[in-house]
């Protein structure tokens, strides 16, 4: 998988405001051995190397930090893509639901029940979390932290990611309105 795909995926999370900093990670499953994962303390919009995690085994120590949910996904799901990023109104959702119920045309066609799942960043406890969430859709929010949106390809996955944000910005400015 090239770092260029990784970049371009990255840049447009920053231009959407949906990460920030060296904040979010992106993978790509490498067939049933494992996957690329971003570089600890890289940013998105600038990727440095690509780190190979395997499904099984010992996780290099420059890999992103939250691999393990990762790894829990692309074992426990056929996905062949994540991105993990951290959209301002989608966290802030997370903090007064328990899942987000989309209103806009989009969200409703597309991903009509956002869950909210909690878990520490980095613990396998959020691992299997999400990755538990993520059996039955494509996209979950964690708890104060962010979402992870899970696809067919780097695309998808950062689709799911833009409407998770979309869906609860609209939200938000529907409470502005009442």
């Amino acid at each position: 998988m090239p770092v260029r795909e990784f970049e371009r995926i990255g840049k447009r999370l920053f231009a959407e405001h949906l990460v920030g900093g060296n904040f979010g990670n992106i993978s790509v499953r490498n067939g049933d051995e494992g996957f690329f994962i971003k570089r600890t303390g890289d940013y998105l919009d600038e990727v440095h190397e690509l780190v190979f995690v395997p499904l099984e085994g010992t996780v290099p120590k420059n890999a992103s930090s939250e691999y393990r949910v990762h790894r829990a996904i692309y074992k426990n799901a056929d996905y062949q893509a994540i991105v993990h990023a951290h959209p301002q109104a989608a966290i802030a959702a997370s903090l007064v639901m328990d899942e987000v119920l989309p209103e806009d045309s989009e969200g409703r066609m597309f991903c009509p029940k956002i869950p909210v799942v909690d878990g520490a960043p980095g613990t396998q406890e959020l691992a299997d979390n999400v990755a538990c969430a993520l059996k039955s859709t494509k996209l979950v929010i964690v708890r104060g932290h962010g979402t992870f949106a899970a696809g067919k390809n780097l695309d998808e996955a950062y689709q799911f990611t833009s409407l998770a944000e979309h869906s609860c910005r609209v939200l938000a400015i529907k409470q502005v309105f009442r």
